[in-house]
């Protein structure tokens, strides 16, 4: 009891000679042994007058918990508010305080008070900054006891003494017996955050963000590392500018504040008050913590030294140099300031959280999460410490401990818009799409302004495939703020997975206006020149994002795909003349830039040993896209409505899958064009067989056309295939398009030509893909190339793929428990057929159950039974379980396609182009009675069965095996005239069966009625005469108006 006694005598002299500082130090210290309303109210004052508002209304809040009559701490907070320039807020709290007063308050005074305070309010349409921070300078000094003493019957006597609250309020006490500890001392002094708020525009901003002005992004070496707000706010932070380029203030508040702190001093010396250190060192705390907010961060470093001068451990100080230090990028600068402080106050809350925050920027995330835990233990129900924490874990991608961080916070702290919105990434992330739009849309409604929480939603509704509701949001944050440059870059982005390039080159350009080293919307922007065309932008675009200086490895793999897209442009633009069928990057780019290309490889050996393309004045001397390539004529006009049409039945009605109608078009293009060489080849075979019932035996017919097309789809030696050819500049490769016409060739189409038609199409319809014939890249073929697929990573559930999960995860189970082993990540045996880990298996409920049988990383394979070869199985695919370098498990497949793989599936794929050659060619040929065309239709699904299986292609397998079926069917006569019905993926079907026929068996219910047999695609124009030069088809793919 003498050393509480003693402790408020000295909290007295310390008001009295105006060292808030130390005062708040005494009021923690009796907070910490009894949490007295009176005591919140008292430390309220202090904060508020070193303008730490943001302090203030916490305080304020926690008294009017305990006691919801509380006039004084209404009061205060309403002041606060006012202040920090949110006027309908501070008049909402007055006129909530006031009902409270004129009901059952007896202080006349406060009531006087707080009805002058409304009355003013009410009158001005903007309270002006010194009248809300005190009602009058003198009153504010005459009347300081007031707000230090009880706003019971008890008053103070004289400046000098305090109100003995805990024997008035001695039966208050706090319900939550949380420890305040002198921690909060460092919130005081060296929270910028507060003096942000005074003097920045708020109006679309919530309370919680301005109080964290250190928030890790997701480059945590890029300048977006201390940005406040994150991706959330759009607002110019000052950490990032490297010379605080002119910083969000309104010049307004900015003088107010100059004025209120030279009235202040004034005042100080026209009372005769002591010129104490403790006056010159709270004043020149707030400067430092002035400078910082406005930016001038050396300025405010200096004002800080002079104070460490004099006392090198004062906690205050070193937190408010470590965060100029923070804002300057100086991390490390910073972070040996803050464990100062804590080594001075291991209590101080302030330096344990900008601690954890300079950390996380560092990518020191267990440490980060380390540091903002301690917080938490001095805190525990702190919603700004949950909001920063949950923020933190989400950046470092642990989206489990995120989601519960951010659900706690916003239970605490309703209003707080940007922990809704992180809530809601959070949960996107984990696959919880429905709840996420709902945090989403609960920011929103918080604040109709927040133009991040639009975006984000945006965001959300693109992921899922949604692209009408996406660019509704998006719409909203560009008419909130149109200099938003994500937004433009989101929907840049959007537009060009839809196929709509012109549109996202203007967005993009709007990024570019506004930022013009964005290397990602510089990338995009060239990509949509390069496919439309243009390759003068296009390469002027890639060498531009080429030449920037970039901060990180994302950015420079981007930088690192302009270089091979580049040369793609090149390539292209040199054949824009040129006939279609000789368009051949398989053929023509070298196999070792391709490998790279695809691996996203730094291309220094590319550079060195690869014959790079003719610069673009050669190409365009001779030629470019021409106005006759746009002009639409007849024919062309009918082959785009058929192509349009047919192409769109690709398209997949699942999360992920944008619809995109440049990829309808090209899909149509090419199906008719299938359709065509496909029906001339059988019309070559019906003729041969046709010839063999006049004299030859049918049979022995069949047998000498069955090994002719064997022999033409066995593997070349340099693992070309049919059609395979050399990479250098001069040598082309041969394809069916330009051998039809030799009487020789007609009937040697084999299943590598047909699918190479699709193919060529993919690769002139989206350049920025590399889609190229695996078997086409250099020698580390013979290592196998394996296409990755992920369903899970970490904790993240891949939008496109998680629908596959439980499928997959089966499958994995079956193949286990038949085969009894898996390989680990050297290949090697792991044995599973010992110590009941089988019928662990066969209880395993999760990817982590099965990691923990086995015990470590592992793969498993898949098998395909054969057709051709009876009793044999083919490997099919790789499904592995890694543990993720972050948190959780990859759960995933792979592909590889070695030499020995690609033999067995080109044998298979050989001999059921075959069976389809047999089902169609005689007695069937021709044929519109859709029950004897049945063994066509299953035949042609039975290729296509093992095309998925086969995985051939770096990328793009799934959309050109069911281009090809499309246009096989159309060749035999059968027009698919139904969309593939929601959630279903053709390839995963085909992927998670062992057995072709069941394949055919789970796509016939839906696919089967969908059929119509028709011979009107025969009417179409030719489509390689329509559409004969590469220009041509450039400019039929981006002709349409969008």
């Amino acid at each position: 009891m003498s050393s509480t006694i003693s402790e408020r005598v000295e909290l007295a002299k310390l008001c009295s000679s105006r060292n808030w500082s130390k005062a708040i130090r005494i009021l923690d210290s009796l907070l910490s042994q009894s949490c007295v309303i009176q005591d919140l109210c008292n430390r309220a004052f202090c904060y508020s007058h070193l303008e730490l508002h943001k302090h203030v209304i916490k305080d304020c809040d926690k008294a009017l918990q305990l006691d919801p009559t509380l006039l004084r701490a209404y009061i205060l907070k309403g002041r606060s508010f006012s202040a920090l320039g949110k006027k309908e807020e501070a008049l909402s709290v007055w006129e909530k305080g006031y009902e409270h007063a004129i009901r059952q308050y007896s202080d006349l005074k406060e009531l006087l008070e707080l009805e002058e305070l409304l009355t003013n309010a009410k009158q001005s349409s903007a309270i002006a900054h010194d009248s809300q921070v005190s009602s009058a300078p003198t009153r504010q000094l005459s009347e300081s006891r007031d707000h230090m003493c009880s706003s019971s019957n008890e008053t103070c006597e004289d400046d000098n003494q305090l109100t003995d609250a805990s024997a008035s309020h001695s039966d208050s006490s706090c319900r939550s017996k949380e420890p305040i500890k002198s921690s909060d001392i460092s919130e005081i002094s060296n929270d910028p955050s507060d003096l942000a708020d005074r003097v920045k525009s708020s109006s679309s901003e919530s309370d919680a963000i301005h109080d964290i002005p250190l928030t890790v992004s997701d480059d945590a070496e890029s300048c977006e590392q201390f940005r406040d707000k994150s991706e959330l706010h759009n607002e110019p932070s000052v950490i990032c500018s490297k010379s605080c380029d002119k910083p969000d203030l309104r010049q307004e508040s900015i003088a107010d504040a100059r004025r209120k702190k030279k009235f202040s001093v004034a005042t100080f010396s026209k009372m005769n008050l002591p010129k104490t250190s403790s006056i010159s060192l709270d004043f020149r705390l707030s400067r430092g913590i002035a400078k910082v907010n406005e930016g001038k961060y050396a300025h405010a470093v200096s004002i800080f030294d002079q104070i460490l001068k004099d006392d090198p451990t004062y906690p205050e100080a070193l937190i408010g140099r470590g965060t100029a230090y923070a804002f300057k990028r100086e991390l490390h600068s910073a972070i040996a300031d803050f464990t100062k402080a804590i080594q001075s106050n291991p209590s101080a809350v302030e330096a344990w959280k900008r601690r954890g925050q300079a950390r996380a920027a560092l990518g020191e995330s267990v440490e980060a999460i380390e540091d903002l835990t301690k917080a938490l233990d001095y805190e525990p129900n702190s919603a700004e410490i949950l909001h920063e924490r949950g923020i933190v874990n989400f950046k470092f991608k642990d989206f489990e401990a995120a989601v519960e961080d951010l659900s706690s916070c916003v239970k605490l702290d309703k209003n707080n818009s940007s922990a809704y919105t992180y809530l809601g990434l959070a949960l996107s992330s984990i696959g919880e799409y429905k709840r996420a739009e709902e945090a989403h849309m609960k920011a929103i409604q918080l604040d109709q302004n927040f133009f991040e929480a639009w975006t984000h939603l945006a965001q959300l509704y693109q992921d899922l495939g949604k692209p009408i509701k996406a660019l509704e949001c998006l719409q909203q944050s560009i008419e909130i703020d149109g200099k938003f440059a994500k937004a433009y870059h989101l929907r840049g982005l959007l537009r060009h997975g839809m196929g709509e390039h012109r549109k996202a080159i203007t967005d993009l350009s709007t990024v570019l206006s506004i930022d013009n080293s964005n290397i990602e919307s510089l990338y995009l922007r060239a990509s949509c020149y390069h496919a439309i065309g243009e390759y003068v932008q296009a390469v002027k675009d890639y060498d531009a994002a080429l030449e920037l200086e970039l901060d990180s490895m994302e950015k420079f793999v981007l930088q690192c795909l302009a270089f091979y897209q580049k040369e793609i442009a090149l390539y292209t633009a040199s054949r824009i003349n040129n006939e279609f069928c000789w368009f051949d990057i398989d053929g023509d780019i070298d196999p070792l830039f391709k490998e790279y290309w695809c691996k996203r490889m730094h291309p220094k050996n590319v550079c060195e040993r690869v014959f790079r393309q003719p610069p673009l004045r050669d190409s365009l001397r001779k030629g470019k896209l021409r106005k006759v390539d746009f002009a639409v004529t007849k024919n062309k006009a009918v082959l785009l409505q058929a192509a349009d049409c047919i192409g769109k039945r690709i398209q997949y009605d699942c999360p992920g899958f944008l619809p995109n109608k440049r990829q309808h078009r090209m899909a149509g293009l090419a199906a008719i064009e299938i359709a065509q060489k496909v029906s001339k080849m059988w019309r070559s075979l019906q003729s041969e067989w046709k010839y063999s019932l006049k004299g030859i035996p049918r049979n022995s017919k069949k047998v000498r056309r069955k090994e002719k097309v064997i022999a033409n789809n066995a593997p070349s030696q340099n693992r070309g295939g049919a059609c395979c050819s050399t990479s250098s500049a001069s040598e082309t490769s041969p394809s069916y398009g330009m051998t039809e016409d030799r009487p020789t060739n007609r009937a040697l189409m084999t299943w590598y030509d047909v699918y190479s038609l699709a193919v060529r199409w993919r690769q002139i319809s989206e350049p920025c893909d590399p889609v190229v014939w695996v078997n086409k890249l250099s020698e580390e073929f013979n290592s196998g190339f394996g296409s990755h697929t992920p369903i899970i990573l970490g904790q993240a559930k891949v939008v496109r793929y998680f629908p596959n999960y439980q499928r997959a995860f089966d499958v994995a189970k079956t193949v286990m428990k038949e085969k009894m082993y898996v390989h680990n990540r050297a290949d090697g045996i792991i044995d599973l057929s010992k110590k009941g880990k089988l019928q662990d298996i066969v209880d395993a409920e999760s990817c982590l159950d099965l990691y923990r049988v086995v015990g470590e990383d592992f793969w498993l394979a898949t098998w395909c039974y054969s057709t051709a070869f009876e009793g044999k199985q083919l490997e099919g695919t790789r499904i592995t379980l890694l543990k993720s370098v972050e948190h959780g498990l990859d759960f995933a497949i792979r592909t590889p396609c070695t030499p020995s793989r690609w033999d067995e599936f080109s044998a298979e794929m050989t001999l059921a182009w075959e069976a389809i050659c047999n089902a169609y060619c005689g007695e069937t040929y021709g044929s519109t009675d859709f029950s004897m065309l049945e063994n066509v239709r299953n035949a042609i699904l039975r290729m296509t069965y093992y095309w998925y299986n086969f995985m051939p292609l770096s990328r793009g397998t799934a959309a050109v095996g069911y281009i090809v079926l499309l246009g096989l069917l159309l060749a035999a006569n059968m027009e698919v005239t139904e969309s593939i019905p929601q959630g279903v993926q053709v390839d995963w079907e085909a992927i998670l069966n062992f057995n072709p026929n069941s394949f055919v068996d789970s796509l016939k219910t839906w696919l089967y009625p969908s059929i119509k047999v028709t011979t009107s695609w025969k009417e179409y124009p030719d489509v390689n005469s329509t559409f004969s030069s590469t220009g041509s088809v450039i400019a039929a793919l981006s002709s349409y108006n969008d």
